[in-house]
């Protein structure tokens, strides 16, 4: 709650559809939605449905994490491998717990920068193609007018941005942890370096993982064409841009004048934007695909979009909840004291 407004300032700047792009520096896009938008609907827009995710994604994802990185130093497996094959995709537990995860995670993902980009409902500061009252109206819209399999938009890209994130993060955390407990020689790193350690681990993971990040907010945000029933998004993609719509049903009638179809997005008119010349949009699913197409229209500097405001969020969000997580976990082993002997020579 307390780094959603920078997430929201990230994901302006990633999805922004205009070119060049309203939103630059971290400082001034954050100034500028807070003054024009407000806080509530500006700032903290789409903070319900990132609420509604992220519990139930945390508490499946660390408890996979302490079982699959128990297991694997007890069968011998180096720590630091196992910090990172924990998450990743070589491991089979870890994938299964993102997997799960993502069923709720990923809906919540959809609606939560959907509403972030749109900011405040019939915004006149910012055209982003998207006009709901609420979650709530979110919600009806996109399973009335795109279908139910949308609030699944960019699956893939949202494991393949997690994984790597997570295994980068757990990795780097133990790893610096690791230091920090040589270097005070004790367990008891104290309040400030927990943090600094949560804090390194979180940002480097965010940096490394950024244009994976890129693609997923895009993925889930852009503007494209009404999906065919039975079509893959890209036909529908090349159907729509060469006027014709096909159905099992019903046929293109020769003399009939080509229609231009496009996703009836907004609540308040069928059609509330078109990109500007430059912005590229991904008429894919393909993370590899959609990489090359942002690499080829906009550079290295498209795949690192919103890094600044990431790279703040992830440190201190990864601080707080690597701080959080280790002080219950020491409380927990104080209330169930039968664990310590495992937990005393898991320690060791």
């Amino acid at each position: 709650m307390l780094m959603h407004s920078l997430d929201t300032v990230k994901t302006r700047q990633q999805g922004d559809p205009h070119f060049p792009p309203k939103y630059t520096s971290l400082g001034s896009s954050y100034y500028t939605i807070w003054r024009q938008e407000g806080i509530r609907r500006g700032l903290y827009g789409g903070w319900l449905p990132a609420m509604m995710g992220s519990f139930p994604g945390t508490v499946l994802f660390f408890a996979t994490y302490e079982w699959s990185k128990r297991h694997m130093i007890d069968y011998g497996i180096q720590p630091h491998v196992s910090y990172l094959t924990a998450d990743a995709d070589d491991s089979v537990s870890g994938f299964l717990g993102d997997l799960a995860a993502s069923i709720v995670y990923v809906p919540s993902e959809v609606l939560k920068t959907r509403l972030q980009l749109q900011g405040r409902y019939n915004n006149p500061y910012f055209k982003s193609g998207y006009n709901y009252r609420g979650t709530y109206d979110a919600t009806r819209t996109i399973v009335r007018t795109e279908g139910f399999a949308e609030l699944f938009s960019g699956f893939k890209a949202t494991l393949y941005r997690d994984l790597p994130y997570s295994a980068f993060q757990f990795m780097f955390y133990e790893q610096f942890h690791h230091w920090a407990c040589d270097w005070k020689q004790s367990r008891d790193i104290g309040i400030p370096l927990e943090l600094l350690t949560g804090a390194a681990g979180g940002g480097l993971a965010g940096v490394l993982t950024c244009p994976l990040d890129v693609v997923k907010t895009r993925l889930q945000t852009q503007i494209d064409a009404v999906p065919v029933m039975g079509q893959s998004k890209e036909r529908a993609v090349t159907d729509a841009k060469s006027g014709l719509k096909e159905t099992p049903t019903q046929h293109v009638q020769p003399k009939s004048p080509p229609k231009q179809i496009q996703r009836p997005i907004s609540t308040s008119s069928p059609s509330t934007h078109t990109p500007a010349p430059g912005a590229a949009t991904l008429d894919t699913e393909s993370v590899v695909k959609g990489l090359r197409i942002i690499y080829k229209t906009e550079g290295l500097a498209g795949w690192f979009r919103g890094v600044g405001p990431r790279f703040v969020w992830t440190s201190v969000q990864s601080g707080c909840m690597l701080f959080l997580y280790q002080t219950i976990l020491r409380r927990m082993q104080d209330v169930f004291p039968v664990q310590a002997p495992e937990d005393a020579a898991y320690k060791a």
